[in-house]
């Protein structure tokens, strides 16, 4: 695709939002402001018709017959534009649903040879998808990971969301390594963000007895298993879309670890008191649970009685749990 094409595209984008308007994950908060507004106008009809009737002592029989008349009409009309827009939202949330398991594919199962498990929050009420992404590809070169994090929230953010994902399931099948990968990921996306915006990005590569890491300013993974630690990059890489130079990094596997992939959502929460989520404390006992699934729900619910309410943040989990590491030393080898 060509890069006026791509400029088109991205204009389509910002029509759709409009000069001035500000960025909204979701559009079913608009369709709801429209459908009060609509029910609204019909009540101040009748109103107005009724008003007569109560501020004139005499009024004709056949002129109080008339505003009954014309109040149950408008009424009979109000109610059907309430449910008629109802079943619209209804309509908007269900596509918000199925657009958000389409990018952001709830997992929880065995790929080629490790078993995947994932949990998806939304900040927006009324969406499904924020800025936070992840997704999985089985290729001749293995299993390979991604998680990002797109800087900024609503339309925009929800664009370049999806065309991320989209360009990793298209490159993850041909490129033949991690590097290779993230220089054609950000490729893809420059042309689309503007000279603030930015995708952070951990790409992931699981072969027997390692994991092959790539991460571009985003938070490190967390590997568990006799030790818990952060496997933090040797040198520090941009993020896409700031020409970052991308290196490889592997590390070994001992059977039984586990790699749990995040956004900063889940490490940058706060309680009402500001306290940050204790991140590593937390996680290191959620990953105790031999569940994948189990250890993902108990590390939420561990999120949330921190926070006290849903995370204003989006947030991504992913955890991954090889079913066939070879025993090689636990060490690092860049």
């Amino acid at each position: 695709m060509t890069r006026d094409s791509k400029e088109t595209r991205r204009g389509r984008w910002r029509r759709l939002r409009g000069p001035g308007r500000p960025l909204r994950c979701g559009t079913s908060g608009d369709l709801r402001k429209l459908s009060e507004g609509r029910l609204l106008a019909p009540s101040a009809i009748c109103v107005l018709i009724a008003a007569p009737a109560l501020l004139l002592d005499h009024v004709p029989t056949a002129v109080t017959l008339t505003q009954l008349l014309l109040g149950c009409g408008f009424t009979v009309h109000a109610v059907r534009q309430r449910d008629r827009l109802l079943a619209q939202l209804a309509e908007v949330r269900e596509v918000a649903r199925i657009t958000q398991e389409a990018i952001v594919r709830p997992l929880s199962r065995n790929l080629a040879g490790t078993h995947v498990s994932t949990r998806y929050h939304c900040a927006v009420r009324e969406s499904g998808l924020g800025g936070d992404l992840y997704d999985v590809a089985v290729t001749s070169f293995g299993l390979r990971v991604l998680v990002g994090d797109v800087r900024g929230h609503g339309l925009e953010a929800i664009r370049l969301t999806a065309e991320t994902v989209a360009a990793f399931r298209e490159l993850a099948h041909t490129v033949p390594d991690l590097p290779s990968l993230a220089a054609g990921l950000d490729q893809r996306l420059a042309p689309d963000l503007g000279p603030e915006d930015f995708v952070t990005a951990l790409l992931a590569e699981f072969a027997p007895g390692e994991v092959r890491l790539v991460n571009c300013g985003h938070p490190a993974p967390l590997r568990s298993g006799q030790r818990v630690e952060l496997l933090e990059p040797a040198v520090a890489t941009l993020p896409l879309g700031l020409r970052p130079d991308p290196l490889q990094y592997r590390v070994r596997l001992q059977p039984g670890d586990r790699l749990l992939l995040y956004t900063d959502g889940l490490t940058e929460a706060r309680a009402p008191d500001g306290t940050l989520f204790p991140f590593l404390t937390e996680a290191t006992h959620a990953l105790r649970d031999p569940l994948p699934d189990e250890a993902l729900n108990t590390l939420y619910t561990s999120l949330l009685t921190h926070t006290t309410k849903p995370p204003k943040d989006d947030l991504a989990l992913i955890l991954c749990q090889p079913t066939h590491a070879s025993a090689l030393p636990a060490q690092l080898g860049r």
